[in-house]
């Protein structure tokens, strides 16, 4: 499910935010690829995303058109996004606050208040082992379109693995 970060729905049994810099790129095409895959696999209702950027510049914007076009070709809908910025005070809400690079790592774990807070900060590529010697997805937003469509094909690939480690969990929490 899609939800705004003040409504996190604490019952849900895993939260995560997706984070980059200005939530109009890479973030939003995390959050709706993990929506996805977790409606297909029948979790959607156990998996609550949000996404966010580390920067104000374009909240309540929608999606890049790039990042709409290339969500669309790959079957995913991005039109409904409007950015928003990362709050710290989401953190005690979530299980896994997952950045789009090296950047929003340092940003984040600066703004988590406790070591607990800290240790939900991850790397998204870090959970696809082909991947993660990449460290970060790049920014495609001076880039054209040839880019967002491969720095989808990356976060499409490190959201699997993600949602291949925590399927296995969160379906033992399903009745």
């Amino acid at each position: 499910m899609t939800v705004a970060a003040d409504e996190l729905d604490q019952s849900t049994p895993f939260r995560i935010a997706f984070v980059c810099t200005g939530n109009i790129c890479r973030s939003p095409m995390a959050e709706i690829i993990m929506r996805d895959l977790a409606a297909r696999a029948g979790l959607g209702h156990v998996i609550a995303t949000i996404s966010g950027g580390t920067g104000d510049w374009h909240v309540g914007e929608p999606a890049d058109q790039r990042t709409i076009a290339s969500l669309a070709k790959a079957g995913y809908d991005g039109s409904q996004h409007r950015a928003r910025q990362f709050e710290p005070a989401w953190f005690p809400g979530l299980d896994l606050a997952v950045v789009l690079d090296r950047s929003h790592e340092r940003i984040l774990r600066n703004w988590a208040r406790t070591e607990q807070d800290r240790q939900k900060v991850r790397l998204l590529l870090d959970f696809d082992k082909a991947q993660a010697p990449l460290r970060d997805v790049p920014d495609p937003y001076y880039s054209d379109g040839a880019m967002f469509d491969a720095v989808l094909g990356m976060i499409e690939r490190a959201n699997r693995a993600l949602f291949d480690q925590l399927a296995p969990a969160l379906r033992q929490g399903v009745r």
